[in-house]
């Protein structure tokens, strides 16, 4: 029942720069380098909600840059192998 409830979840991206230590610029950037992973729901108001599980997708891509060094491209398709392939969005 949490985890459902957790899923539900929307952040801002005030939230979710301060929890993951990204920048809202990188993460702005990111949606559009990574589009096929990384598709933030949009407000009304055009304000970006990031759910639980791109929340996820978004340390997996910070780990894969900063820890791994790899490349935007590398990046896309690690994962790719991590999401079957196929995209998240």
């Amino acid at each position: 029942m949490m985890q459902e409830l957790g899923r539900n979840i929307l952040l801002s991206i005030d939230q979710v720069a301060r929890l993951t230590g990204v920048k809202k610029s990188t993460l702005r950037y990111w949606e559009k380098t990574f589009q096929d992973f990384l598709c933030p729901n949009r407000t009304y108001s055009k304000r970006r909600e990031y759910s639980i599980d791109e929340v996820n997708i978004i340390e997996t891509i910070k780990k894969l840059i900063e820890e791994e060094h790899l490349t935007n491209m590398g990046v896309k398709l690690r994962l790719g192998e991590i999401n079957g392939n196929g995209p998240s969005c």
